[in-house]
């Protein structure tokens, strides 16, 4: 795929280090053997050293060259609870409490990009999305100017022309019925992320309307959405209201909003509400033979994703190397 080709690029001339909340798990281990015979990406490894290293050896993967970080021996850790308390003081967060709730991977993990040891951090394998993003949220939080996390969905699928086929999906994940007002934000940061995959951006907010064809409560409030992000982002090709078929097929587009120069060209396209996003991502995975890469989470502070816990390590590898090319 052209984009996993330019983030590994992107990662040889600026190699990261990526966290793995789950250092014991046969998935992670496979994957960070990968990632190390590759030599672009360091993983860490949240666990104890010996039960890594004998898990490693059990399943047969070499990780000589990984970083293995021990929540219970860790020579930094007066630092990190001092930090800890410090970013939930609003919850009276003491020492003890925090000490306690740093024996997680989950938030040992997520200190350990916020401290600047790790660029990243990928967790879930066991952990559920909730066990991810709350640590996120409570110690990483949004980026200026954002006010919540959303997610997208990479799809990627061959092409008659011989290259990849890659759109980009959102909200399908995170946000069950978002605001006109989050739609802009989901929709700017999935055109950025994107950008990562090699997609020229031209976002498209859906409906079962299209530029006034319908009328209702979602239509609306997709329209009210388009319309300002065409304000907040000016040279990002926007349109919305759109019917799918409007949205992708040149032909539908030439009748239903011809000479839109989004219109049947679009290939970020945002959704009224998670179950659409949900539904809609699925079944182009499913019937249109689509691979889905993420849910990637969008507008933290700091590069954070989850995996599905039935993730083998195939997605394990393909969403490290996502994972750390959104790092600065």
């Amino acid at each position: 795929m052209q984009g996993f080709g330019m983030m590994i690029q992107k990662l040889k001339e600026s190699p990261k280090k990526i966290v793995f909340t789950e250092g014991t798990d046969e998935r992670i281990l496979e994957a960070a053997s990968r990632l190390l015979a590759s030599n672009f990406l360091t993983p860490i490894l949240v666990g104890n050293e010996e039960a890594v290293q004998a898990a490693a050896e059990e399943y047969g993967y070499n990780i000589r060259g990984a970083q293995i970080v021990d929540p219970e021996n860790y020579d930094r850790m007066d630092e990190m609870i001092n930090m800890f308390c410090e970013l939930r003081k609003g919850k009276n967060v003491q020492p003890e409490e925090a000490r306690k709730t740093l024996q997680s991977g989950n938030y040992f993990g997520t200190m350990l990009v916020k401290m600047g040891v790790a660029d990243a951090l990928l967790g879930g394998a066991t952990y559920s999305t909730a066990d991810t993003v709350r640590p996120a949220l409570q110690l990483i939080k949004t980026k200026p100017g954002n006010k919540i996390v959303s997610s997208c969905f990479i799809m990627v699928r061959p092409s008659a022309t011989g290259e990849n086929e890659v759109l980009a999906m959102a909200d399908c994940a995170i946000n069950i019925k978002p605001t006109a007002e989050e739609l802009v934000e989901i929709a700017i940061e999935s055109a950025e992320c994107g950008r990562i995959f090699g997609i020229d951006p031209k976002v498209a907010f859906l409906s079962y309307s299209t530029l006034g064809s319908g009328k209702g409560e979602d239509v609306d409030k997709m329209r009210t959405a388009a319309a300002m992000a065409k304000e907040q982002a000016p040279t990002l090709p926007i349109e919305g209201e759109l019917q799918f078929d409007a949205a992708v097929s040149p032909r539908v587009a030439r009748t239903k909003c011809p000479n839109n120069p989004v219109a049947g060209h679009a290939n970020v396209f945002v959704f009224p509400d998670i179950n659409a996003g949900n539904i809609g991502y699925k079944i182009a995975q499913r019937l249109g033979n689509f691979d889905a890469y993420g849910p990637i989470l969008l507008g933290l502070n700091a590069p954070i994703n989850d995996l599905s816990r039935g993730c083998n390590a195939e997605e394990v590898y393909s969403m490290a190397i996502i994972t750390a090319a959104l790092a600065d």
